[in-house]
């Protein structure tokens, strides 16, 4: 009698899983760990190189010619390693899979997974995975971290050196206050309501000021003052010793009024607008947001540019990390092997290039010939096409 053909169940990846990690197969736990040595090696190689350019030079010249101390070095020095480690998490990803993907490449372990089944695509998914992984870790230190040893690198550097704190802007302090204008026939339409300058500023007091009032279409009022302080407890301006012109529809003053000291509710911005603003590396998002808004009640539309360009920057730049990620995975699986010193050298290239592409869509975001969107989203973009591209030829 004939008996059936016995059939066998086919055999599954065996996958394992680490308490709250999601199951990993052993081929995705393999392609991780080849990759971690060359990520730590790249993330230590890196930062050594940017902080010896970048840093260790000038530190040593400031002791060497302006006597600053090696402990206050040091402390600078340690404060500026979490901006350029930031810079090296990406060029790290880059090295890492390129040196992975082109050993595996060549000693034909990728060849023999393909043949097992496993798709292209799917080979790149570990690097993807350590890609996101690294972006999120990148977005943190950009957030919570570097800004504020950033800015309290060069508030150490300047108490050191004996420099004076520019903590605030010093002379012609210039704020436009923009708002609802009421037209003589009762409409009312957007417009500026209120001007204001002062000549000097010594951190507390303004000197010279000139506060001009066209919330009825038109000139209403000049107030002149010798000084004015901001009281916080009161939320209004002191003036002192200063005088108010009247001005009518003819255009000729109705009355003056002197006056030695005087209160008024205007907006606190031109203090705001006064204090020193950090550079956007010394400031996280919630703080570019912040002087945004501010700068867009003074009319000062370059350097409102210049901000939403960096705030874009802020969300684009850690997913560099991505983009090199399949860059990288994508060149490494070429037939060709590459070895560690070709595998560094064309890592360099790579970065050189995306960095340089990067500073010109930048470029172009603040002279308008690019929206702020696509200046910092473009080279991501852009990268993200070649590598599918150089991924879609080794498939």
């Amino acid at each position: 009698m004939a008996t059936l053909p016995t059939t066998h169940p086919r055999k599954k990846v065996t996958k394992v899983s680490q308490g709250w990690l999601p199951k990993l197969s052993i081929m995705d736990r393999y392609l991780v760990t080849q990759m971690l040595t060359p990520f730590l090696f790249g993330v230590g190689a890196f930062s050594s190189v940017i902080l010896a350019i970048g840093s260790l030079f000038e530190l040593i010249r400031l002791i060497t010619d302006s006597g600053l101390s090696v402990l206050i070095a040091l402390q600078i020095f340690g404060y500026q390693i979490p901006g350029f480690m930031v810079y090296s998490f990406p060029m790290s990803v880059l090295l890492a899979t390129l040196l992975s993907y082109s050993r595996m490449s060549g000693d034909g372990e990728t060849t023999a997974l393909r043949s097992c089944g496993v798709s292209t695509y799917r080979l790149v998914l570990p690097a993807l995975v350590l890609s996101l992984f690294v972006t999120g870790m990148t977005y943190v230190f950009n957030e919570a971290i570097v800004p504020a040893a950033n800015w309290q690198s060069r508030s150490t550097l300047r108490a050191a050196l004996n420099q004076e704190s520019l903590q605030f802007k010093k002379q012609d302090i210039v704020y436009q206050q923009y708002g609802e204008v009421t037209e003589e026939d009762g409409t009312t339409r957007q417009g500026l309501i209120r001007s204001f300058y002062a000549r000097s500023f010594d951190g507390k007091e303004m000197r010279g000021l000139t506060v001009l009032d066209f919330s009825e279409g038109q000139i209403q009022q000049i107030l002149s003052a010798e000084s004015a302080i901001w009281l916080p407890d009161q939320d209004v301006w002191k003036f002192s010793k200063g005088t108010t012109y009247i001005v009518g529809p003819d255009g000729n003053y109705r009355s003056i009024l002197r006056f030695d000291d005087q209160n008024l509710k205007l907006p606190r911005a031109p203090l705001d607008l006064a204090q020193e603003q950090r550079s956007p590396e010394e400031m996280n998002i919630a703080d570019i947001r912040r002087n945004i808004a501010l700068l867009s009640q003074s009319g000062n539309t370059k350097e409102i540019r210049k901000l939403e360009v960096r705030l874009e920057q802020k969300y684009a730049l850690p997913f560099i990390c991505v983009v090199f990620a399949i860059v990288g995975a994508s060149l490494g699986m070429r037939p060709q092997r590459t070895g560690a010193a070709i595998g560094f050298g064309l890592s360099v290239l790579i970065i050189f290039g995306y960095y340089l592409l990067l500073f010109i869509c930048g470029a172009l975001g603040q002279v308008e010939f690019l929206s702020p969107l696509a200046a910092a989203w473009m080279p991501n973009l852009i990268g993200v096409t070649a590598g599918f591209i150089i991924l879609a030829r080794v498939a």
